[in-house]
């Protein structure tokens, strides 16, 4: 009995340090709040603000499942411990950058540290479970990245107003340091014999067709639309010219090939692009309108990563009763709901903080239970040696879909208050908001019907 408590004791203080770890990436939720002040530091036009998100978000979507690989090969552990002590150092780093290029150097850097944690994360939490129990181990994976996801502005908030841009990164090096000093031998190590390279050639491909796709989706000028359109079809016909030619590639292939696969995953795509419109423009109408002060606002918007959080642990414990398949249906449908509630958003509301905060709870909530049962998905298709794979991809569906949203919502928004133009600006605004909230519900209901038809098998 004592050798059992100790054993569970070992396996929840491995839990919480991995967990810690890998909230650094959620985590950067906190530079976002720090945007006007570092423009103020460093005598920025807004426009240019965009760059520090770009060289971040890039550098680690085009890495992730590369790294992903890495993990499998050489073992999760290894690479996992690895992105922390790089984490850690990009952090201090960023926060000491007596310029902006060096800071975008540094967030490339830290890209590099995120792509390196992010991989092989879900892998390692997955590995503290049995195997049967492996949607529970998701449902606390995704419950602490919307943990951290949530705490990122607060946290970002308080210590930019007391100490500045450079403490939204700074505080995290403790944060990546901690668990890599008390994280010894983890579990999920490679598998022993195992002699297959790391296929780098393909590794380059795969990042520059990445690469392009984000920045097609982020830029609006037709010429540099074409160029990276351009590049990325190049670069996706390297990437699958040389997998299938090799005999230990990156990603199999051949499981894109089955439509329900390949289906699974364009649902993440639209799903997370669709609940980006939420932090998109939730926190412009907080302040136009609402009297709510700007750390209120951010802690109101805070609403739905609460409901992803307790989504997680009820997502795990659906998915092992009722099949991955409702699930998602489910868990679409009730982020549509919310995305229509949130479209019905209006200053004359009664209780207006109440309803926003409950309607932001509900499109979290439906998120939370849609991103667990995806996962598990995608656990349960790709082989157990290829975890790191899995994670991986998982991530990086997001990460598209979010990046994605930023252009296409952006458009639709700018298209509806076009069209609104003449009724004033608030009025124009509140068109716009509602009707790209609209088109976000229904593309979430889309996905959930299409859910609600596919059966639940690998």
């Amino acid at each position: 009995m004592n050798r059992a408590l100790r054993m569970r004791a070992r396996v929840r203080l491995r839990l919480v340090l991995i967990g810690l770890g890998a909230s650094v990436v959620p985590l950067d939720t906190a530079v976002n709040i720090a945007f006007p002040d570092i423009t103020r530091g460093f005598h920025l036009p807004i426009a240019m603000i965009q760059w520090v998100v770009i060289a971040y978000v890039l550098t680690y979507a085009s890495l992730m499942l590369a790294f992903g690989r890495a993990g499998d090969l050489f073992g999760h552990g290894r690479v996992f411990r690895l992105g922390l002590g790089w984490s850690g150092a990009a952090f201090l780093m960023c926060a000491a950058a007596p310029s902006y290029g060096l800071l975008l150097f540094f967030r490339f850097l830290q890209g590099v540290g995120a792509g390196l944690v992010i991989s092989c994360a879900p892998a390692l939490v997955i590995a503290l479970y049995p195997e049967e129990e492996r949607s529970r181990a998701l449902g606390v994976f995704t419950m602490i990245f919307a943990l951290g996801s949530a705490l990122g502005p607060l946290l970002g908030g308080a210590l930019a107003a007391r100490w500045g841009w450079p403490a939204v990164f700074w505080f995290r090096a403790p944060v990546a340091l901690v668990p890599l000093v008390l994280l010894g031998r983890l579990p999920a190590a490679a598998r022993a014999g195992m002699a297959e390279p790391l296929d780098v050639p393909g590794a380059v491909f795969l990042a520059l067709a990445i690469s392009a796709v984000l920045l097609f989706l982020n830029q609006h000028e037709a010429a540099l639309r074409t160029a990276f359109a351009v590049a990325a079809a190049l670069g996706i016909f390297a990437f699958i010219r040389r997998e299938r030619r090799i005999a230990a590639p990156i990603v199999n292939l051949d499981f894109f090939r089955h439509a329900g696969f390949a289906i699974t995953n364009l649902a993440n795509v639209a799903v997370n692009l669709a609940g980006f419109s939420v932090l998109l423009f939730g926190a412009y109408y907080l302040v136009r309108f609402t009297r709510l002060p700007l750390p209120a606002a951010g802690a109101v918007l805070a609403a739905a990563f609460v409901g992803m959080t307790a989504a997680s642990p009820v997502a795990g414990w659906l998915v092992a009763r009722i099949g991955t398949g409702r699930v998602a249906s489910l868990g679409a449908a009730l982020s549509a709901a919310g995305l229509f509630f949130v479209g019905l958003w209006n200053p004359a509301f009664p209780h207006q903080t109440i309803t926003i905060v409950l309607t932001l709870i509900l499109q979290g909530f439906g998120l939370g239970l849609f991103q667990v049962a995806y996962m598990e998905t995608v656990m349960r298709i790709l082989p157990a040696g290829q975890r790191g794979v899995a994670g991986s991809l998982t991530m990086l569906t997001r990460t598209i879909g979010i990046v994605g949203g930023a252009s296409v919502l952006t458009l639709l928004f700018h298209t509806f208050e076009a069209a609104a133009g003449g009724s004033g600006a608030d009025a124009a605004f509140l068109a716009a908001f509602h009707g790209t909230f609209r088109l976000a519900a229904a593309a979430s209901a889309v996905v959930a019907i299409i859910a609600a038809l596919q059966k639940d098998r690998g």
